[in-house]
């Protein structure tokens, strides 16, 4: 891809009561690595580091308490509001995952739940290596490992390998998702501008609003990175900036929100003609190529 950027994050786990083991990740750029060291399996993370609503806190910590010491649970995520500093609230739940082994079948069901406390879920393990990764079915959710925690992992450290893998896009990956989104942006963007053009308020503000899931999960694409939920991508930003000034955290949410109040031809335009020649640059001239004389018109030509 054209475009990079750099992230460095590292983590120093605490040990486990019991594996007294230690695991450190390292994030660097769109690559994350985990390396274990001794012991069938390792705790990376106390569950009263964590922190918490009262109540939920106790809750999360008997949870992981009870799995710690079994061997069908071969690891442990934690996702959402709790595993990314500064996103929790007094209404946020502990999300966890059990990843168990394949052998173990219905056993750990009982620890499944879904309260205003606790959302928990269990998946076996050769289900999870494959899942939210493109071709799943279940793409939607993988942005939740972006910043997850793990909780608990085997000896190779396969768990945050794979949690990793799904909180990223490999350079192949991020080459076949961009072209689409691209061109999915363009369509919204065409529809929105002649909406307005004709009059049509409510289309083009639905179009133009339709316009930027496609536009962020092409700019994200091109950094090798998942795009966020709408609750974190504020968080996001801010943490790990995008490398263009003018998609910094301010100027972005503030562009994107006017869709929704301002004129929203106008708003589309701006972004257009912004992402354009990063596009270009990117290889993906022949997608705007496609559009033809209607890149004129989107442009804001005659």
């Amino acid at each position: 891809m054209a475009e990079t950027e750099t992230e460095t994050e590292t983590d120093t786990k605490t040990e486990s009561a019991s594996a007294r083991e230690t695991v450190s990740a390292t994030q660097t750029g769109s690559d994350s690595e985990a390396v274990a060291s001794h012991g069938k399996e390792t705790f990376c993370l106390k569950a009263e580091s964590v922190g918490g609503a009262e109540g939920g806190s106790g809750e999360f910590a008997a949870l992981v308490g009870r799995v710690e010491g079994d061997a069908g649970v071969v690891g442990v995520v934690l996702s959402g509001s709790r595993a990314r500093e500064g996103t929790a609230t007094e209404y946020s739940d502990y999300d966890v995952l059990l990843v168990v082994g394949d052998e173990v079948g219905e056993r750990l069901d009982g620890e499944a739940r879904r309260d205003a406390r606790l959302d928990v879920s269990t998946m076996a393990l050769g289900e999870f290596r494959t899942h939210a990764l493109a071709g799943s079915g279940a793409e939607w959710n993988r942005y939740a490992f972006r910043g997850a925690k793990v909780l608990k992992d085997t000896a190779d450290g396969l768990i945050a390998g794979l949690v990793a893998e799904k909180g990223r896009l490999a350079e192949a990956e991020a080459g076949q998702l961009a072209p689409g989104v691209l061109d999915a942006f363009l369509n919204s963007v065409y529809r929105c501008l002649k909406n307005d053009r004709d009059g049509n308020e409510v289309g083009a503000r639905m179009d133009g609003a339709e316009a930027i899931p496609h536009y962020l999960t092409y700019v994200f694409a091109l950094h090798g990175r998942v795009r966020p939920y709408n609750k974190y991508l504020a968080w996001e930003l801010e943490r790990y900036p995008l490398s263009r000034p003018e998609r910094g955290r301010d100027e972005l949410l503030s562009r994107l929100v006017r869709v929704y109040f301002d004129d929203v031809a106008q708003v589309v335009r701006e972004l257009f003609r912004e992402l354009e020649p990063h596009a270009r640059a990117a290889g993906h001239g022949g997608v705007l190529d496609a559009w033809g004389n209607d890149l004129v018109f989107m442009r804001g030509g005659a």
